[in-house]
C-alpha cells in the first residue's frame, strides 16, 4: 500500500512559526534554526509532555528550511505505524527531516529497525534529522537496544509544560494576531472552565474567532456562554 507523505503546506499555519513560540527554554530556538539552515548542524531530539508545543517546533523549523530554499521533510509518526519503513523510503534525500512523536512507533519492532536504518542513511548523507517524543529515547518503550544508543547521541532539548500564566500568553499572542478581542476575563474563564490542555485551548480559539466575526461582537465571558454553553 502506497502511504503518502503528508504536505507541509497543508499542516502548517502562521502560528506555527519559531518566533510565535512561547517562553522557550534559553538558547532551543537558535538551535532549531541553524538545524534548519545548517548542513552541519548537530541533530536534536526535542522531548516533552503532550501539548508542550513539540508539533509546533517540528512545523516551524520545516518551515524556515523552505524559507531558506532547504527541502524539508516533517513525518508525523502516529500516523506511521506498522508501515514506518515505506514512509522513511528515500527521506534522506532532503536536507532537514523531522519525526514527530516517536513514542507512536516504540515496541513496534519492525518500525524500530527502519527508524535505525533511517538514522544510518542520514547520516551517510549529511543531512539534518529532528526528533520528538514525549521523554527521552531509554524512557518511550524502544525495544531496539542500537536505535536507543543512536538517539541518545542526539543533542537533547527539553519543553516545560506551561502554567497558567503561559497558557495565557499563548491565547492572547494568537488571538491579537488574528485582530481578535479577548477580554481579560474572557481568558480567565477558558482557562477555568474548558481544561488546560493546550492544544484544546487553542482550537476553541479558533471557533471563537469565526463566531465572533460572524456575530460581529467581542469575546467578552457572556459571548463564552452563549458560544460554548455553561460549563
Amino acid at each position: 500500500m502506497s502511504i503518502p507523505q503528508l504536505p507541509l503546506a497543508l499542516r502548517s499555519t502562521p502560528d506555527q512559526r519559531l518566533e510565535t513560540f512561547i517562553a522557550p527554554p534559553e538558547g532551543l530556538l537558535a538551535q532549531l534554526r541553524a538545524l534548519a539552515l545548517a548542513a552541519e548542524a548537530d541533530w536534536l531530539y526535542l522531548a516533552g509532555a503532550h501539548g508542550t508545543g513539540k508539533t509546533h517546533l517540528a512545523l516551524a523549523t520545516c518551515a524556515v528550511a523552505q524559507q531558506a530554499g532547504r527541502a524539508a521533510s516533517y513525518v508525523p509518526l502516529m500516523a506511521a505505524r506498522g508501515h514506518l519503513a515505506q514512509l522513511l523510503e528515500g527521506q534522506e534525500s532532503f536536507d532537514l527531516v523531522a519525526l514527530d512523536g516517536l513514542e507512536a512507533i516504540a515496541g513496534e519492532r519492525a518500525d524500530e529497525i527502519a527508524l535505525f536504518d533511517f538514522h544510518n542513511r542520514a547520516r551517510a548523507a549529511g543531512i539534518g534529522v529532528l526528533y520528538t517524543a514525549v521523554d527521552l529515547p531509554h524512557e518511550i518503550g524502544l525495544v531496539l537496544p542500537d536505535l536507543r544508543s543512536r538517539l541518545q547521541q542526539c543533542a537533547r532539548a527539553a519543553l516545560p509544560v506551561l502554567d497558567d500564566a503561559g497558557r495565557a500568553e499563548v491565547l492572547r499572542d494568537r488571538a491579537q494576531r488574528r485582530g481578535l478581542v479577548l477580554e481579560p476575563a474572557a481568558i480567565d474563564w477558558l482557562l477555568s472552565r474548558t481544561g488546560r490542555e493546550l492544544e484544546h485551548l487553542v482550537r476553541l480559539l479558533d471557533q471563537l474567532d469565526r463566531a465572533s466575526l460572524a456575530a460581529q461582537r467581542r469575546v467578552t465571558v457572556p459571548f463564552l456562554r452563549q458560544v460554548l454553553g455553561p460549563r
